[in-house]
């Protein structure tokens, strides 16, 4: 059984929490988030929608039970036992307090991102004083012909970079790779990559914002200024040598009665499996880690014996506090399952 430091409402640790997410309106965005998952959003573009975070530069809130209202990194310094063993101490996210180690996020790129490059842990924590970011996508959907950059076509060295950025052609250097429905791609940090124009994605990434803008196309914001670029620091981190060529790994669907279920990712990061329910489905929650799961398509409920049930729906993502004990789908939906 948990221990906590004082006695606490039984719900307030073992209720699954419903998320609030925030929005992004970055100049690739469409409107997809809006119109197909249901997003809450005015005029313009919603290029993400960052589902459950601690991160302070987008929090999630939390729709149901004690905390309504309240943000989840707000929940989990709380009550820091929720967190299982993979409890986060980042100065920057909450003066020394705990963060969920991993940030899930919808992703919606009409236009194409910029060219990037994400930092390791050693030089984020030493540069940026937060997390280095490695990242797994899901793509939800793709249009015809649409692409992603992963790593350079060949070795390049700086001063070709350097050449190659000041006169817009680094785009004939770097591996574009076709993209379909379903495919998972891992980025490791280091990796220079841009997400195509017409993908619509799910990320798991680790609780990080750090990102190193390479190329952006000359394009210009909505104040008529270019966005800056990060060449220097985007050099330090960089893989520079070819890259190894993409291929989509082999994955296995499980089938047990209600579920199949398969392996997207596993890395020390973390976990992200894909569920497919049709019927009844259940598991432990167990004390090592929570859990997050993330509605893809169909409807769900999702219940924890007589303490009530959430139902859910394409987009909405859900927070299981560790320990929560079992857990039960019911329904027809796709869904992933993200652990540490």
């Amino acid at each position: 059984m948990l221990t906590t430091s004082r006695s606490l409402p039984y719900d307030e640790l073992h209720i699954p929490l419903l998320m609030i997410p925030a929005g992004k309106d970055y100049l690739w965005g469409g409107r997809r988030l809006v119109e197909e998952f249901d997003k809450s959003w005015g005029e313009g573009v919603l290029a993400e929608s960052w589902e459950c975070s601690t991160h302070p530069d987008g929090l999630s809130f939390i729709a149901n039970g004690p905390w309504q209202g309240r943000s989840l990194l707000e929940y989990v310094n709380a009550y820091p036992q929720v967190m299982g063993r993979h409890g986060v101490k980042d100065a920057e996210t909450a003066e020394g307090g705990q963060c969920v180690p991993v940030l899930v996020k919808l992703i919606d790129a009409a236009k194409d991102l910029s060219i990037q490059v994400h930092p390791n842990d050693e030089y984020a924590r030493c540069h940026e004083n937060d997390m280095g970011k490695t990242e797994m996508w899901y793509v939800l959907d793709a249009e015809p012909g649409a692409s992603l950059i992963y790593g350079f076509s060949h070795d390049i060295t700086k001063e070709q970079l350097r050449k190659y950025v000041a006169e817009g052609s680094i785009g004939r250097h770097v591996q574009q790779i076709p993209v379909q429905k379903d495919d998972v791609f891992f980025v490791r940090p280091g990796t220079v990559h841009a997400i195509g124009g017409g993908v619509l994605l799910a990320e798991i990434q680790q609780c990080s914002n750090v990102t190193y803008r390479v190329y952006d196309y000359d394009r210009v914001d909505t104040k008529g200024q270019k966005r800056p670029l990060h060449l220097e620091k985007a050099l330090d981190v960089m893989d520079r040598k070819s890259a190894p060529a993409v291929r989509q790994q082999l994955r296995v669907l499980r089938y047990r009665p209600g579920v199949a279920q398969e392996s997207l990712c596993q890395c020390p990061y973390f976990l992200v499996h894909r569920l497919l329910v049709n019927g009844e489905h259940c598991w432990q929650v167990s004390e090592q880690s929570f859990e997050i799961l993330l509605m893809l398509d169909g409807e769900l409920t999702i219940g924890q014996g007589t303490d009530g049930e959430l139902c859910l729906k394409k987009g909405n993502c859900v927070f299981l506090p560790a320990g929560m004990g079992e857990i039960s789908l019911a329904g027809k939906g796709q869904l992933l399952r993200i652990s540490c």
